[in-house]
């Protein structure tokens, strides 16, 4: 098969080396990519917003597939581009992609099909979220309604808080266009699982749930990111709500999609807040996240190459996802001032100096005159595969005190 996967980050990188590595790859691009994934595609210079550039590029290379690895570009209906030509697209078509792109969309589905999600409102207008605020207890969750790159939530310790939060999004255009309305949404306490589940012929078809840091300090403190560091499987998960989660929630969920006719083959994230063994439905990505994506595939046994091969024909089922009884661990070296202003064009290190218990996933970098430089606010994910999270964060962490580059950050306590 030659496939083609858009993106420039981790994600991307993963998901390219996995299929890399399959018999049933013929060739392998990347639109844009980094200089990690040049080493195993033809990076192909095209924005992941320039839609027909894409879909040019899959006519052009031939491609018998094309993966959609960020939101955007699914928001923008890519994939009905793509399909309108002919051409297999794994992700879904525009009206699906709003179970990302709308958390309103989502919100009013999960009522609509009495899934458990925290109780919340949606609002365009200033004054009648003002109104309505009272009626949530503090602290409350303010959520812009659109794509914000992970960072589109605030929670709100204080009346004043939230009053600020509201009226910065909604009346100072804090997110501009994906802030033109609001969630004001009840804050649950407890700890967050991600399952991803691959969609077709209208059935989900599970992976083992994922931990994702999001918080850029240590002990969850700081901004959001689109992620800091990753654990899978889960370690946090109990039975009680992982058999709620895949008994009860998922099939719920899949009745609902098939209801609302949001058909599409591609990959579901749902994300769950678990308080008091209880799992909410947080959230909806309909794409493969990132950095869980750089812990997952690493243990997946499964011929990845085969496993989109099998989603596109309609065939696959849980049988074919095989999974290493093991534990893969990620961490993210990013730059000082992400997910703010962070400074670009820095050399870094021989990556050669990690041992082969490491795998290295490039979120962005590019290459210059040979040499590996800083091209994003997330610039590598690290991870290591072991029996347990002990050892696995053990051997991370003694690998990462060895290397350094300019502006380095990274959290200490994933895995604690």
């Amino acid at each position: 098969m030659r496939i083609l996967v858009v993106g420039a980050g981790g994600r991307e990188h993963a998901i390219l080396n996995a299929m890399y590595q399959s018999e049933l790859t013929e060739k392998l691009f990347c639109a844009p990519g980094n200089a990690g994934t040049a080493e195993v595609a033809q990076n192909l210079p095209i924005d992941v917003t320039d839609i027909e550039g894409i879909v040019q590029a899959a006519k052009d290379e031939a491609i018998d597939l094309t993966i959609v690895g960020p939101e955007v570009p699914l928001a923008l209906g890519l994939v009905d581009r793509l399909e309108e030509e002919g051409l297999k697209a794994f992700g879904p078509d525009k009206h699906a992609a709003q179970l990302e792109s709308s958390k309103g969309f989502t919100k009013a589905l999960l009522q609509k099909y009495s899934i458990p999600t925290a109780r919340a409102e949606r609002f365009s207008d200033a004054s009648a979220a003002l109104r309505a605020l009272p009626s949530y207890s503090l602290p409350v969750v303010i959520k812009a309604d659109g794509l914000c790159a992970g960072k589109g939530v605030i929670i709100a310790h204080t009346e004043e808080e939230a009053v600020r939060a509201v009226r910065g999004i909604l009346d100072e255009g804090l997110f501009g266009e994906e802030g033109a309305s609001i969630l004001i949404e009840q804050f649950l306490d407890g700890y967050e699982a991600s399952v991803f589940c691959f969609v077709v012929n209208g059935k989900l078809v599970p992976m083992p749930a994922a931990m994702d840091y999001k918080k850029i300090g240590e002990g969850d403190t700081g901004e959001n990111t689109g992620g800091v560091g990753c654990i899978a499987p889960n370690p946090k998960l109990s039975e009680t709500a992982k058999e709620k989660i895949y008994k009860e929630i998922i099939p719920d969920i899949e009745y609902a999609l098939l209801a609302e006719k949001l058909h599409f083959t591609g990959l579901l994230f749902i994300g769950f807040l678990i308080e008091n063994d209880i799992p909410y439905v947080l959230e909806f990505n309909t794409r493969f996240g990132d950095p869980e994506t750089q812990a997952l595939l690493p243990l997946l046994e499964s011929d990845l190459t085969a496993v989109f091969a099998k989603a596109m024909d309609g065939t696959l089922d849980e049988t074919d996802l095989r999974f290493y009884d093991g534990v893969a661990m990620g961490v993210v070296l990013s730059s000082i001032g992400y997910p703010g202003t962070y400074e670009k064009g820095g050399y870094l290190p021989d990556l050669k100096a990690f041992s082969d218990e490491i795998l290295i996933y490039h979120n962005g970098t590019a290459e210059k005159n040979g040499l590996l430089t800083i091209n994003g606010g997330r610039v590598l994910t690290l991870v290591t595969v072991q029996k347990d999270l002990e050892t696995a964060r053990k051997v991370l962490y003694h690998e990462i005190d060895g290397v350094s580059f300019s502006n380095m950050q990274y959290r200490k306590d994933i895995g604690r």
